[in-house]
């Protein structure tokens, strides 16, 4: 479980380490399980080294959830290595990052 914040009706989850294949699958669940509350979401990416294609698939379908749901979200402190990844993805052109 990563360490989360809550702070004016929103939730900053923040990530760190490798979101890899061995952490996404609970890393998905600890995020839509704060989209299900409606509660808006920040997911900080400062302390990532590695995310892989399943660490992205988690922050697209968060991403896709919570706009389906009018629930704001958003990415912040995404670093060189993740912004790479997105990149290639052409998901830095989608996603929120602020």
């Amino acid at each position: 479980m990563f360490p989360t914040i809550e702070k004016d009706g929103k939730t900053t989850i923040c990530l760190e380490g490798e979101v890899d294949l061995a952490v996404s699958p609970q890393t998905r669940r600890q995020i839509l399980d704060i989209l299900y509350t409606g509660k808006g979401l920040t997911v900080q990416l400062a302390k990532v080294d590695y995310i892989d294609s399943s660490g992205v698939a988690c922050l697209v379908e968060a991403y896709q959830y919570a706009r389906k749901h009018s629930i704001s979200f958003d990415l912040e402190g995404v670093n060189p290595a993740v912004m790479r990844v997105l990149k290639l993805a052409k998901l830095d052109a989608v996603l929120p990052i602020r």
